[in-house]
Parts: structure tokens; sequence; C-alpha cells
């Protein structure tokens, strides 16, 4: 693990940096605060810190405050101060400051070490539950099943997305989904879904959004400045003209889509209706088709 070192005494600082060493740590090395704090910004920083109190320019107590005003709070450093200082309003300041802990000097090695090893396993707590949280968060907007946005997390994009932009919404329905778990069963049915998922995913683009709807319907929604149908229409032939793999073999299935183009300001909840209505049309029509809808009269710009 990194180790930033912040001491302006050589002596000092080298024999910190030896030590570090022997213990299995990366030492980093600064000579005041103000070369500390630019040390500790940016992608692969040091997070465990090691601030003396009295440092040119910038001492450690500043530094330590600076550094606490612009971190990220989900992934704090861990910092100890090093200081002459034993004055428990001394310790305090530097607690205040925002210091997780303190060693004065002149510090025993083995002290030292047993403070950065707390360091340590407080940073893995933190790291394991940034991991936890983000997790949760990724359950929390994901379809189980398919992996892809669930219907509350792709309606939430799809409305800040509206907010800039035109956007195409489509509706997508598996035709005679039900034919499929009759035949197969079920766990080839959720195989299905989730090819059909996977095969619809490598066809759009940063920015566009793709969610389960619910059961075999799917919403997708994507930025444009009209209704581009060669692009759903693609999407249709390409899945009408390849099986999808499953466990029981490669399974065919044709889509039918319901879409509809909105301008950027407009209300989701008029284009789903119209997306809907233009749906039960291509059901209608024959299937495996696209249908546009007209976009919804009065629509805000």
């Amino acid at each position: 693990m990194k180790v930033l070192v912040a001491e302006d005494d050589l002596t000092s600082r080298t024999l910190l940096v030896s030590v570090l060493r022997k213990w299995g740590f990366e030492p980093v090395v600064a000579e005041d605060g103000e070369e500390a704090l630019a040390l500790l910004e940016g992608p692969g920083a040091a997070r465990l810190v090691l601030l003396d109190w009295s440092m040119p320019r910038v001492d450690g107590v500043e530094a330590c405050r600076r550094l606490r005003e612009r971190e990220d709070p989900d992934d704090p450093p861990y910092v100890v101060l090093l200081t002459g200082r034993s004055e428990k309003e001394s310790i305090v300041e530097g607690l205040e400051a925002g210091a997780n802990d303190y060693v004065t000097k002149p510090y025993d090695n083995e002290e030292l070490r047993a403070r950065l090893r707390v360091g340590e396993r407080m940073l893995a707590l933190q790291e394991a539950l940034n991991g936890a949280k983000a997790a949760l968060i990724h359950q929390a907007r994901h379809d189980g099943l398919t992996g892809i946005l669930n219907r509350r997390a792709v309606l939430e994009e799809l409305e800040r997305l509206l907010l800039r932009t035109g956007v195409v919404v489509a509706l997508c329905d598996l035709d005679r989904f039900k034919e499929v778990n009759d035949r197969h069963g079920h766990l080839v049915g959720d195989d299905v879904l989730r090819a059909f998922a996977s095969r619809i995913g490598e066809r759009l683009e940063k920015g566009d959004l793709f969610g389960r709807y619910g059961g075999e319907e799917f919403l997708l929604g994507f930025p444009s400045l009209g209704e581009n149908r060669p692009f759903l229409e693609g999407l249709v032939r390409d899945l009408s003209s390849r099986g999808l793999p499953t466990r029981s073999g490669e399974v065919r299935v044709t889509m039918s889509v319901g879409a509809v183009w909105g301008r950027g300001g407009g209300r989701l909840d008029l284009l789903l209706a119209r997306a809907d209505e233009a749906l039960y049309r291509a059901k209608r029509e024959g299937r495996d088709r696209v249908v546009f809808a007209p976009s919804p009269e009065g629509e805000a710009t």
C-alpha cells in the first residue's frame, strides 16, 4: 500500500521511508504540506498519509484541513499526524482539523507501525463498504435476470434524457413468448430473455437506454432528431434472422415494436402511451415489425 510521507526534515524523512519499506509499504515523499496536497490529487494517489505537524508553507494541520475540504466523502484518506506537541489542546486541534490519529515525537517504531496497520484496516473496511454500497445501488437499478436497467431506473433515465433532447421511445415485446415457455420450459425462457437483452445491447451506443419494462416487454430510448426507423427495423430483422442461444440450443423468436419520437422537454407519459398504442398495432398487423405512432399533440418545447 502507498503511504504519503510529508516531512520537511531530511533525516527524519529518510528514516521514515526506510522503515516503511521494511514494513512492506510503498512510500511517496513530500517535503511540505503544499507538495503533499498536490501528490494526493488524482487517481492512484496514496490513501494512507503521514503528515508532520511543523512544515514550511503549509503545515500538517492546515494540509489536513484542506484535504478534508476537497476529499471524496466515499473514499477519504486516513491521516496520521506526526507531532512533537503533547498538550491536550494541540492534539484536539489536529483531530478537529480532520486527522484520524496522531503519533507524538520521538515516536516508537512499533507504535507507529501499529497505528499504520489500524489505518490499513480502516481503509480496507471503507473499500469493502463502498463495494457493498455499489452492489446495492446496482441491484436496486438493474433487472436481476437480464442485467439491464429495471423499469424504475430506465424510466428515470428516460425522463432525464427527454429534458435535454429529442428522444425515440420504443416498447419492444417478444412475440408469442408464452409458447416459448410452454414448449421449452421456463429456464429456457429465461435464457431467451437474457440472450435477447445481450443481442440488443450489442447494437446500442453510449447514451442509449435499454431496460426491462416487465415480463417479455423491454423499453428502449435513444436521442434522435427524428423517428430513426431504420435502426429499429434493423433490430427486428436481426432478431428474426438469427436464433438466440439457450441451454437447449438455438431458439428463434421475433419481436414487435411500438415507437414514437418526442421533442426535448416533452412528457414521457404521453410518449409511453403512444408507444403502447403503436405496439398493439404492430401485434394486430402480424407481429415482427415496427410501428411508429405520431408524436403527441401539444407537446412542450
